[in-house]
């Protein structure tokens, strides 16, 4: 008897549909045969169907009977297979209605007694099961909450194999699996556990990482060790606008096909906000590998990446090139290629040289002027080139520190970025710009006009400073996010010159 259910195969973030067509009662050797282009752990799924089956109270067929994985020629990777190998041969065999499953994109890794284990891409094949108009998902209980938060899908998440044909066969019921009320509150300071109330002095750090979050600019600061930079940048995600419930989508979709979890423990959503050590891989930071799957870049798409010690990933950084510029990467490999996100905000740190001292007041530095130079180039130009702020973090004196004057909080920031990037949403209204870090030549010329004097000025600078002509563009953007942060239609010379400032370390480097 023929029997087929739905599955899917994650390509990158995306599921791809799979059917699992299952045959059963043909003539010869009473066994089971798995075709469809299987891996080794998609072989194995047989003995781990077999054992789960038995200790189901279900028995295998007693004929020979074939399992094909369809389409042929997409490649079906890990144990995510098993539960709907197991209802397919059920079906087969009659012992379940087909019609009950026809309607449910089904994924699930079964252990020996039956039990369901989590499996990756989640969120993927509820869009999957979304845009091919099915009722819903089946899917193991530890990869269905994420599942729950696409709009207009069912979720079921049985327990076990036994309970799963039990509601198949409408014997049982199983509770649809439900979102909290408050998934998507708007509350982001019960969120987080650190405050930018927490960091004392660094000012200028303070505004320009204000500016750098209110434009999704890239970031740089450079300072001597002990004066906050790591610090600064784990509070960054604090006065961040909360994602919308599109951007949340596609962060749940990476996470959930590298079998990560990107929900806060209150069952409130967040932005990534991803520090790799710097011994961290190629494959590691950019993802790859013989299964591709998403590397660090990915992982803070619509967040936060952050590169503490710059200089030590050596080469590696010119991988992130591209991407950065693209928002995307593409790793093509023999059997074909797959595109992962990567729209992130970098946000780096690293001392000015190796012992960190370089041109501090306080303590001698120990290096010769050419090891602060080989320190140095060890970013590149380019490298550097897409960096839109420099920024010095100076070392605290004992006075900043023995203050007891309260900062500036997190919420008081992040509501003057947030009204930064609703005047910059209005603007790009329409297109695929979401805000000015990310504009067009064309929006360019359009949004960021500059008056004769100010452009003497630009041209200046440029000249001075040895700036590229990607670093023109970059400074004009920043001088429209302060603009932004001011209410202004125009870019203002004050605004022009504090951009330019953001550009002072390129002299240096």
């Amino acid at each position: 008897m023929f029997a087929k259910l739905h599955s899917g195969a994650l390509s990158g973030v995306e599921a791809l549909p799979v059917d699992i067509e299952v045959n059963s009662g043909e003539s010869g050797e009473p066994k089971v045969f798995i075709v469809g282009l299987p891996d080794a752990a998609v072989k194995e799924s047989f003995n781990r169907v077999s054992s789960a089956m038995a200790n189901s109270g279900f028995s295998m067929p007693t004929t020979k009977t074939t399992v094909n994985l369809a389409p042929g020629d997409i490649k079906k990777e890990g144990p995510i297979y098993d539960l709907p190998i197991s209802l397919g041969i059920l079906a087969s065999l009659g012992q379940i209605p087909q019609e009950s499953a026809d309607n449910f994109i089904i994924a699930g890794e079964l252990s020996l007694s039956g039990k369901l284990r989590a499996v990756c891409g989640g969120v993927s094949l509820a869009l999957l099961a979304k845009k091919l108009g099915k009722r819903g998902v089946i899917l193991p209980p530890d990869s269905a909450y994420e599942a729950s938060l696409v709009d207009g899908i069912e979720v079921f998440a049985p327990d076990n194999l036994a309970e799963l044909v039990a509601f198949l066969r409408g014997q049982a019921q199983i509770k649809k699996i439900e979102p909290s009320k408050d998934a998507f509150s708007n509350e982001a300071d019960s969120i987080f556990d650190v405050d930018f109330a927490d960091v004392k002095g660094q000012y200028q750090v303070r505004r320009a990482v204000e500016v750098a979050v209110a434009g999704g600019h890239n970031l740089l600061m450079v300072g001597p060790p002990g004066s906050g930079k790591s610090m600064i940048a784990k509070r960054i995600p604090t006065i961040m606008p909360l994602p919308s419930y599109d951007e949340f989508l596609e962060i749940l979709g990476v996470y959930s096909a590298a079998g990560l979890t990107q929900i806060a423990e209150n069952r409130r959503f967040k932005r990534p906000f991803r520090a790799p050590h710097h011994t961290v891989s190629k494959v590691g930071l950019t993802g790859g590998g013989p299964n591709p799957k998403p590397g660090e870049i990915s992982l803070a798409h619509n967040g936060v990446l952050f590169l503490d010690e710059l200089p030590e990933f050596g080469s590696i950084l010119d991988n992130m090139r591209q991407p950065m510029e693209d928002g995307k990467l593409t790793i093509s490999r023999a059997a074909g290629k797959i595109t992962l996100p990567c729209k992130f905000m970098l946000v780096a740190a690293m001392n000015p040289c190796k012992c960190g001292y370089y041109g501090s007041t306080q303590r001698r530095c120990r290096c010769t002027p050419q090891q602060v130079a080989m320190y140095r180039a060890r970013v590149s130009g380019p490298m550097l080139d897409r960096i839109d702020i420099h920024v010095e973090a100076a070392a605290l004196n004992v006075e900043d520190i023995q203050k007891n004057t309260k900062a500036e909080s997190s919420a008081e920031i992040r509501a003057r970025v947030v009204k930064a990037r609703e005047i910059q949403a209005q603007r790009f209204s329409g297109t695929k710009i979401h805000c000015n870090a990310d504009m067009t030549p064309q929006l360019l010329r359009k949004y960021c006009l500059l008056s004769a004097e100010q452009n003497a000025l630009l041209v200046s600078a440029m000249n001075e400073l040895g700036l590229s002509a990607r670093a023109w563009d970059r400074i004009l953007k920043v001088s429209r996010t302060i603009a932004d942060l001011e209410f202004s239609d125009t870019i203002e010379t004050h605004h022009l010159l504090e951009a330019i400032n953001y550009r002072s370390l390129d002299r240096n480097f």
